[in-house]
């Protein structure tokens, strides 16, 4: 698909090489500075960029080996959402160590009695003066013991309807009162937490938008999190891809049986399937529409997609996939040995949450139902 994009001599290219040659190991603060992290936010965090000069700054920067700060949480859903709620003292006190990846973020919504229907949080924010006193507990939180500040989602008026009374804050996750506690996901790596809140004291200013307004909130925060996890990789967006799997196979001589390869097909076919769903979406922007039902029919088979294509994996690596390497197994003269490395193996252990954070699946789908289709809302 030909996105149209502009040549070589474009000033907007030529204006980011020129910066790039000013600043050729450029630190965050200086991405951020730039409007570089996030061109299309408005000014002065990023630069108004339509579409297309999106796309050029990301060729040029990828180009120059640039990469922009990591702070996924921060930048791809609280950045977004104090944006459209922050006040101007909120945004200027935020965005900019949240945009250079100076302070890294987490998320706190889900509770182990609120996951995926997220409105039935019962975490109690109550006002005492100048100040909301926290309790309650979060799961699922991921990266919240690195981090410097949470997105938290607390009901302030609990005689209020489920999606009413719920209100949203930035909140300091070395407070004193809040304890983190590790979850050790099956890959055997600690990025989950569990964080449990007893009489935690945040200022009243840490509230984004109107009080007991949080639900709208969360939703600009859910919309952002599910474009975000929507990328070319098999795992969200990150991790090998379908080609990979199917380049590691051709280079070790073919599949051996004849259902391996129909499978192998089939997950390739999804990947291009996928490919031309994010093209359709880009294609859309960059020519001054909103992109359509794409992008939530992408995001629907997307997790599926990444399970496929890591239990496939599992089962083309045979016993090579159960050994914990770090590297390939016996060298490259077998399927199984080449894909029988800690890249697949901890994808495949990693590919149950696909379907299961972010909304899971069934919620997805009846997003699309309800939304997409039209169709009645589900009972």
């Amino acid at each position: 698909m030909d996105l149209g994009l502009p040549g070589e001599d474009d000033p907007r290219r030529l204006g980011v090489r020129e910066w790039l040659a000013a600043h050729p190991h450029p630190s965050g603060r200086q991405l951020a500075e730039a409007g570089y992290v996030v061109p299309h936010w408005a000014l002065p965090f990023g630069l108004d960029a339509d579409p297309l000069t999106q796309l050029m700054i990301d060729e040029e920067l990828r180009a120059a080996g640039v990469h922009r700060p990591v702070n996924p949480i921060g930048i791809g859903w609280a950045g977004p959402t104090l944006m459209f709620a922050g006040t101007a003292e909120q945004k200027e006190r935020w965005l900019w160590p949240l945009l250079s990846g100076e302070e890294f973020w987490c998320q706190l919504f889900s509770e182990p009695g609120a996951g995926s229907d997220l409105a039935a949080l019962t975490t109690r924010a109550a006002r005492d003066g100048d100040e909301y006193v926290i309790n309650g507990q979060k799961v699922w939180n991921s990266y919240a013991h690195i981090a410097k500040w949470g997105i938290l989602l607390a009901r302030t008026d609990p005689s209020a309807a489920k999606h009413a009374g719920i209100s949203y804050f930035v909140c300091p996750m070395q407070a004193p009162g809040i304890e983190v506690r590790p979850l050790i996901d099956m890959t055997g790596e600690h990025a989950f937490n569990e964080v449990f809140f007893t009489d935690v004291r945040i200022p009243a200013d840490h509230l984004v938008g109107a009080e007991h307004g949080g639900w709208e909130l969360a939703k600009v925060t859910l919309g952002n999190e599910r474009v975000s996890l929507s990328g070319e990789g098999a795992l969200w967006g990150m991790g090998p891809t379908a080609e990979d799997l199917v380049e590691l196979v051709r280079a070790a001589g073919g599949a051996p049986e004849p259902a391996g390869r129909d499978r192998l097909v089939s997950v390739w076919i999804e990947s291009q399937i996928l490919r031309v769903l994010r093209l359709r979406t880009v294609s859309a922007l960059v020519s001054g529409r909103a992109p359509g039902a794409e992008a939530s029919v992408r995001k629907a088979i997307a997790d599926a997609h990444g399970q496929h294509v890591m239990n496939l994996a599992r089962d083309l690596a045979g016993p090579f996939g159960m050994l914990p390497s770090s590297g390939p197994v016996g060298g490259w003269g077998s399927v199984g040995a080449a894909i029988g490395d800690r890249t697949w193996g901890r994808g495949f252990l990693y590919s149950p949450a696909l379907t299961v954070g972010g909304g899971t699946a069934e919620v997805q789908r009846n997003i699309v139902a309800e939304k997409v289709l039209g169709l009645p809302r589900d009972p």
